[in-house]
């Protein structure tokens, strides 16, 4: 088998369906299986899974483990050469795979390849590509001087050797994911894509940015929106600093200051502006999955996706929050 598609899910049945929905279009052509790890998902996602998609291998955790260990979860029992680590709040394009594998195919020192990721409005999201978190890089982006975080020096179009990738899209050999250990269990949320990029470049080999398809991330970057998420989030960073880095006194300092600052400073900047562009919806019946995210990409109108007979549309004006889910009356 060629590929192993795994998502790990958690309460967002809706957004599980049309992520199932634009994968099982893009693997029509490949030899290739989907594995889903759900997390005690309370929101019927498991029996949507089994109702409408009984070909799709399903894991039903009692409990939830974290993103970390459900996706090593879904890898241990992937048949595939390659597995993809995908978000549930992703659309893929009908050709992003079959792209992907074809590159992949072509390296001799593959590592980890990602592509273009795009929020609900259409804008790219930066954390596509991105450098190293150092701790003077971390600082940085805690003062708020991102440059040196995202890796801008490359066109978002382009194929490029970046460090490190978000975990909403991961493509690699299973080789290589088990060679590493696979996400560390440590983290149970947040950080563990930044841990999994820098061990495989450790490791000797080559990740890569794969500017030529887009896929759309609903959720986009989270926002550092309240203390519990800023613990959580510099936390990660601190085990990575940790396990990575010599880390000081002055630098656990500075980070225990993040914890405290980041959300108010977060309310004060918070995103005020408003999407005034004309709302449009969109069939999937009636547009292909490259089509409608060529259509957000272009930013000329808001839109929304509609999967017929599914009675909801899912939208996004922000890259701040996860996406809406709107039901038809």
């Amino acid at each position: 088998m060629k590929l192993s598609v795994i998502i790990v899910n958690y309460n967002v049945r809706y957004f599980l369906e049309l992520c199932l929905r634009s994968v099982k279009s893009a693997l029509v052509s490949i030899d290739a299986e989907i594995i889903v790890v759900d997390n005690n998902s309370s929101d019927e996602s498991c029996e949507m899974v089994s109702e409408l998609f009984s070909e799709v291998t399903l894991i039903s955790n009692k409990e939830n483990v974290g993103f970390s260990k459900a996706n090593n979860q879904g890898v241990a029992v992937a048949q595939g050469k390659y597995v993809c680590i995908l978000n549930p709040d992703t659309v893929v394009a009908e050709d992003t795979f079959v792209q992907i594998v074809s590159f992949a195919d072509s390296q001799n020192n593959l590592g980890i390849v990602s592509c273009k990721l795009i929020d609900g409005a259409g804008g790219f999201l930066p954390e596509s590509k991105r450098h190293v978190p150092t701790p003077l890089v971390a600082i940085k982006k805690l003062l708020g001087f991102s440059k040196s975080y995202y890796a801008s020096e490359v066109e978002k179009n382009s194929i490029a050797k970046v460090s490190v990738f978000v975990g909403a899209f991961m493509f690699l050999s299973k080789k290589v994911y088990l060679e590493v250990g696979g996400f560390d269990e440590r983290y149970f949320m947040y950080g563990e894509d930044i841990d999994l990029s820098y061990s495989v470049i450790n490791a000797g080999y080559d990740n890569f940015y794969y500017g030529k398809t887009s896929v759309i991330h609903y959720k986009g970057e989270s926002t550092l929106k309240d203390a519990t998420y800023a613990k959580r989030f510099y936390g990660a960073m601190q085990l990575f600093y940790v396990k990575y880095f010599k880390t000081n006194a002055i630098f656990d300092a500075v980070i225990s200051i993040g914890v405290k600052i980041t959300p108010l400073l977060s309310n004060i900047f918070k995103e005020k502006k408003l999407d005034v562009r004309p709302e449009k919806t969109l069939e999937i019946d009636k547009q292909s999955f490259k089509e409608i995210i060529e259509l957000f990409a272009k930013q000329e109108n808001y839109y929304k996706i509609h999967l017929k007979n599914s009675g909801f549309l899912i939208g996004s004006k922000s890259s701040k929050s996860r996406g809406e889910v709107v039901f038809k009356s």
